[in-house]
């Protein structure tokens, strides 16, 4: 069975449900523990949401130099499927896995919300089960989801066909080119601000849409297999 992985660090809050989404798509989830260099033979990764070391310094720039991250960052440069959500997010950008930086929202508010997003490319390792233009629905909820980058790095990433999700029906932090989502030209490491594994389950979500990501990186492995 594929063994995917979930990093804690301290200030983790959305490990465990991650850990869920996983059980929930019929893979074996691993914890991972900060402190430790061991990936213990997963097949991928992810990176949950919640506020590393308390986001002392910049989000993302304490917990980028974990031991765990390490052989994150070994990993995914060697092709492993990586997901970073919200926090995750923040802290590829950090790693340099995605480029990119993460600024305070717009508004300067905490962004709690049923989010649109359209699917902008399906040539990753987590977008492979949707399609391009789709329309979804994802919890966001961050203080620091402004994607930021300089204009080459921008025009690189539309260039390439590396954004990955964008939001729709209004921006809600000010991301630049209304960016939700970005990979890396390999297409095995992603990372975004909404949560996904919180968008499983009929009882407490709005919709179902988080289960593609899941079924994607499953079919991936599968196939890779």
């Amino acid at each position: 069975m594929v063994r995917i992985g979930v990093v804690t660090f301290p200030g983790s809050l959305d490990d465990h449900d991650a850990i869920r989404a996983v059980e929930i798509a019929g893979a074996t989830p691993v914890p991972l523990w900060h402190a430790s260099d061991e990936l213990n033979d997963i097949d991928a990764v992810i990176l949950p949401g919640g506020f590393s070391y308390g986001d002392y310094l910049r989000c993302g720039a304490i917990a980028r130099f974990s031991p765990v991250m390490d052989s994150v960052i070994d990993a995914a440069n060697k092709g492993m499927p990586t997901l970073g959500i919200c926090n995750g997010f923040q802290v590829l950008c950090e790693s340099h896995l995605l480029p990119g930086a993460m600024i305070r929202n717009e508004k300067r508010h905490f962004v709690c919300k049923d989010q649109r997003l359209r699917v902008e490319t399906i040539d990753t390792t987590w977008t492979c089960d949707f399609t391009v233009g789709e329309e979804i629905t994802i919890v966001l909820k961050n203080g620091e989801g402004n994607y930021q980058a300089d204009p080459e790095t921008l025009k690189m990433l539309e260039d390439n066909n590396q954004v990955v999700f964008r939001y729709i029906d209004g921006n809600p932090n000010g991301s630049n080119h209304d960016i939700a989502g970005i990979t890396n030209e390999r297409g095995n490491v992603v990372g975004l601000m909404p949560h996904p594994e919180h968008n499983m389950e009929e009882l407490t979500s709005p919709s179902l849409d988080g289960r593609k990501f899941f079924s994607s990186v499953l079919r991936f492995l599968e196939a890779r297999v």
